[in-house]
């Protein structure tokens, strides 16, 4: 049997390559050798399996060349087969002939637990608050069966949308769900952003180990916001093998971004195929019915009794996100309490000014016959059809007389865009309107709110 181990070690460097033997090959000791047995040991359980899959078929070639037997290789943890004492001479031996250099060295941290790398979870972000429609319902439902799920269901979950559009409260509420249900299983959560600073951290304090026991021995790892690891090669590495890892060993795997996995520029080929692998979830722009639902149950966690016409004024003007959607509706009810103003469209106006601007967009007939349709329940098609029945033909005049006053069209232009009517019905449908308003207070309300979620 081989005994210079030395010389092993090169011939795997020279095999396997530099990466590889630094990360693998490179920490492993030959502590005994005899006619029938050789042990060699790692610093960690982790690192054992990962040699003991990946290369002790070869290591055991390399010291068993040339022999009459095959005698049995054997791969220990250190801890294990060190007496405390005799570890403690060790390291007391090490430290004695530590050079210069190497004593200038920054010493590894202590090793953290998996609750001290997590990220705090908003305890808001629960499955009970997230307002579900159309727009991310798939989304929602992917979630909860990964949350409540016994065994992995598909690997990775893959959320991804827009910014303020509900993924990170879906990661809080899985991250939530699975703890409450098993505190047992061993979850990290954390933004891609941390993940690359504990890499970047462990490669510093030449505690790299350390590193991939603590996020691959977890039972559910969970990354924000994977696309600011984009163009990182180096953690992108890393992940890389942390993932395969993890869905090697059926541990599950979430991540979420802002792009579906095809899209993330700066990212690596095989890394972007992995992300792809199990259920890509995407979350949608909010349509006006989940806007305003969100806006209810905000109010009435704030305890305000915010006007109907102001919730759907809201609704139809904040379209961004959802963050952007809530911090609007918090100024209005903080500046109604703390000054004493009744809510109103008006008192909504003026607090979000800065707000309504940056929203603010020059109209057109179309978004108008859109806007008005949506808001009277009849098809856009119904502005531009001879139908005169009543349910129609009021709302197309309101559609007209909203033209008339935010637009610069002229009255035969406008006509033309309503089923190519005559200019005189237009002057007809404005006069009707004005009419109204004047005699019917809730339908001059209507107007006016139309108006406001449609004026520049």
């Amino acid at each position: 049997m081989r005994t210079d181990w030395q010389s092993i070690k090169e011939r795997l460097r020279a095999e396997f390559g530099d990466a590889a033997y630094k990360s693998w090959l490179a920490p492993i000791e030959l502590d005994s050798v005899s006619a029938t047995r050789a042990v060699i040991s790692v610093p960690t359980r982790f690192m054992r399996d990962w040699v003991q899959r990946h290369y002790l078929d070869r290591i055991s070639q390399m010291l068993t060349d040339g022999a009459a037997a095959a005698p049995a290789v054997e791969i220990v943890v250190r801890s294990a087969i060190r007496a405390p004492d005799a570890a403690k001479a060790a390291n007391v031996e090490a430290v004695g002939t530590l050079s210069a250099a190497a004593r200038a060295r920054p010493r590894p941290a202590a090793p953290r637990s998996h609750e001290d790398i997590s990220a705090p979870l908003d305890p808001r972000f629960v499955f009970d608050n997230f307002i579900v429609g159309k727009s991310n319902e798939f989304a929602y439902a992917a979630a909860r069966r990964v949350a409540e799920a016994q065994t992995v269901p598909f690997n990775p979950l893959f959320l991804y949308g827009g910014v303020g559009l509900g993924k990170t409260h879906l990661m809080h509420a899985i991250a939530w769900h699975i703890r409450k249900a098993d505190p047992n299983r061993r979850v990290i959560y954390l933004s891609a952003e941390k993940f690359m600073y504990q890499f970047i951290r462990a490669l510093r304090f030449q505690d790299t180990m350390a590193f991939k026991e603590q996020f691959r021995s977890v039972d559910v790892l969970m990354i924000d916001d994977v696309q600011f690891i984009s163009g990182r090669e180096t953690t992108q590495e890393e992940f890389f093998h942390t993932f395969n890892a993890l869905v090697d060993q059926n541990r599950q795997v979430i991540i979420s971004a802002d792009k579906s996995p095809s899209d993330l520029e700066g990212m690596e080929e095989r890394l972007r195929s992995r992300l792809g692998w199990g259920l890509v979830a995407d979350i949608h722009q909010t349509d006006y019915e989940l806007r305003l639902s969100i806006l209810q149950s905000k109010a009435e966690k704030l305890g305000s009794q915010v006007p109907s016409k102001v919730l759907e004024f809201l609704a139809h003007k904040i379209t961004s996100n959802v963050r952007e959607l809530e911090g609007a509706l918090n100024r209005v009810v903080a500046h109604a309490t703390l000054v004493g103003r009744v809510f109103s469209l008006e008192a909504t106006q003026d607090v979000l000014h800065d707000l309504l601007r940056a929203h603010d967009r020059r109209v057109t007939i179309e978004e108008i016959q859109k806007r008005v349709a949506e808001h009277f329940n009849v098809r856009v098609a119904d502005m531009h059809s001879a139908r005169r029945a009543r349910a129609v033909a009021r709302p197309r005049q309101v559609a007209m007389y909203l033209a008339k006053q935010l637009t610069s069209r002229s009255l035969p232009e406008i006509g033309r865009k309503f089923g190519g009517r005559d200019h005189t019905t237009v002057m007809h449908a404005v006069r009707k309107i004005e009419e109204l308003r004047a005699t019917d207070t809730s339908f001059s309300e209507d107007v006016e709110l139309l108006r406001r979620m449609l004026e520049t």
